[in-house]
């Protein structure tokens, strides 16, 4: 469906240029994974920036769709709101070195463009943006250098300035600097030359200001469309082998930190002034974004307890995620990867709380945190298939509202030749049932039979606190009151959380059963376990009980029955 011009920056041009640039994205994804080579060669620059839009999709569309009245005459947003919608959900969203400057870019555009809290802004406004963008972005880096999307960037925003016209004729003139300043990176970063590659977030930006192109004159430009760019220097279309990011020298050879740390950062502006001088003595391809209150840190470094105590130090640091580049992706950082064998299965799981993450990697598997209120989206649960490195796996989303999600993600991931097997489990308890019978040794098809029969024979329950007033299956609930859920219903309602919790339990041990499974949460009172452990020994013989901790997870308990 073609889309319709928009003469002025405003929300709705806003709200289809994230549209549109994540279409770009999308179509530009796999390409820009194959030429990642800066700073490190892991494959994953295309999917980090598809994340970081789509996560910015997402925040605007809830502006929209919560806007029913409307601050405008049409009943839409604000430009500043949803601009501002924009910026925060890249920033909360961002992944990778990549991810995270494309958060900052926009988030410099957001500032020009909430200015004034004015309904539109004209090509004047765009040219500022685009050139706040490119210097906010520049400021975000530790060590910038060119020859990376930081060039491209800047190359879009110069090209801009100069323009004379409206929207449309401003952001042609941006995509077409940063198209040239894109093929001339190979030329300015010796590791891109020996790759005959472009700089992979450069090229990402150059599809994202394509489709800023096309929100504006309803055309996709020529460049979009694909090609590949050599060191020695023949065209740019817009899409070819490319490199990570910008955000260290190229002296990175075949050493280099061995992992990749990203956390989002509550903390005041000085304390974040001394968090960076303190990662940048610790590792490199350091990029810290955002501002008023909310920071996205990424940095590679050799000890990521390090780079998280640091993030303790300066505020409090969640959404923690480390990644292990691998042997294979630190001698590729030289230009040429190093081939990595595929395992014939693995499983991939989403799960709520740190503890679980840990429970679930010692037991072999590849995870996807889920944090209250974030679940992930399709893309990242591809990602994690991918990350797997298996030619066969097993998915477990762990959640009913995850099955669509997931399900989305497994097709996307079969499409890439990867026999993928939904096995559609609703409760992180029923993964652990799954998990504890998975032999990779025996055909698949009997494997996830298997998994499949000792989830679906596991009953789960949680224990949580009701957050407003709501009717349930079992009544009219009140905030602060104690809810015990069974098979996603509430069974319960209580004003003691262990009281209602050995409620629950008795109700899911009178149908039978040979093992428990507690999964505590951080908030759930102390004493809770040892309290159902020995209900669980008094009244009912030859079961017995295993206990986790599951950190963060929402739920006060999870509560398994097999």
């Amino acid at each position: 469906m073609p889309q319709v011009p928009q003469t002025f920056f405003d929300a709705l041009a806003v709200r289809t240029w994230c549209g549109l640039a994540l279409r770009a994205l999308g179509r530009a994804r796999e390409e820009i994974d194959a030429i990642n080579v800066y700073p490190v060669a892991d494959g994953d620059t295309g999917t980090n920036l598809y994340l970081t839009m789509e996560s910015a999709v997402t925040a605007v569309e809830a502006v929209f769709t919560g806007h029913e009245a409307g601050s405008g005459t049409d009943g839409t947003p604000s430009l500043a709101d949803a601009a501002r919608a924009m910026a925060h959900g890249a920033l909360i969203g961002a992944r990778g070195n990549s991810g995270t400057i494309l958060a900052q870019l926009l988030r410099g555009m957001a500032q020009v463009l909430a200015e004034g809290e004015s309904p539109r802004t004209d090509a004047e406004g765009l040219r500022l943006a685009l050139r706040h963008a490119a210097d906010s972005a520049r400021r975000a880096v530790a060590h910038p250098v060119e020859g990376t999307v930081l060039s491209v960037a800047s190359a879009a925003a110069d090209a801009a300035e100069a323009a004379e016209g409206d929207c449309g004729t401003v952001a042609r003139a941006a995509h077409r600097g940063a198209c040239t300043a894109l093929a001339a990176t190979p030329g300015q970063l010796a590791v891109l030359a020996r790759a005959g590659v472009v700089d992979a977030g450069g090229r990402g930006l150059v599809a994202v200001l394509a489709a800023l192109v096309e929100t504006f004159t309803g055309e996709i430009p020529v460049s979009e469309g694909g090609g590949r760019a050599f060191a020695g220097g023949s065209s740019l279309a817009g899409g070819a082998p490319v490199s990570e990011e910008p955000c260290a020298d190229d002296g990175h050879g075949s050493g280099g930190p061995a992992f990749e740390v990203i956390y989002l950062l509550e903390a005041e502006d000085a304390a974040v002034d001394r968090l960076r001088r303190r990662l940048d003595g610790l590792g490199d391809s350091l990029v810290v974004v955002g501002g008023d209150g909310l920071w996205n840190v990424h940095v590679h470094v050799d000890d990521a307890g390090a780079a998280v105590e640091a993030g303790v130090e300066a505020g409090r640091p969640y959404r923690i995620r480390i990644t292990h580049f691998g042997a294979d992706d630190v001698h590729a950082r030289g230009g040429e990867r190093a081939p990595r064998e595929r395992v014939q299965r693995a499983v991939v799981a989403v799960v709520p709380g740190e503890g679980l993450a840990g429970l679930y990697t010692e037991a072999g598997a590849t995870t996807v945190l889920a944090r209250p209120g974030e679940p992930p989206a399709s893309g990242e649960l591809v990602q994690a298939v991918r990350r797997a490195h298996a030619r066969e796996v097993v998915l477990l989303p762990n959640d009913a509202d995850l099955r669509h999600t997931a399900a989305a993600a497994a097709e996307q991931a079969r499409a890439e030749g990867i026999r993928v097997a939904l096995i559609p489990t609703r409760s992180a308890v029923q993964g652990i049932a799954a998990l504890a019978v998975h032999e990779p040794e025996r055909r698949f098809d009997e494997d996830v039979v298997s998994m499949t029969s000792a989830a679906g024979a596991t009953r789960y329950a949680e224990v949580a606190v009701a957050e407003r007033q709501s009717w349930t299956m079992a009544g009219i609930c009140q905030a602060g009151d104690v809810l015990g859920l069974i098979e996603g219903d509430v069974a319960v309602i209580g004003a003691d959380v262990t009281a209602t919790a050995e409620t629950v339990l008795d109700r899911m041990l009178a149908a039978g059963g040979e093992l428990v499974t507690l999964v505590l949460g951080d908030e759930a009172p102390e004493g809770v376990a040892e309290r159902l452990e020995a209900r669980v020994r008094e009244a009912y013989l030859a079961v017995d009980t295993v206990v986790y901790h599951g950190g963060r997870q929402g739920a006060l308990l999870l509560i398994g029955v097999e």
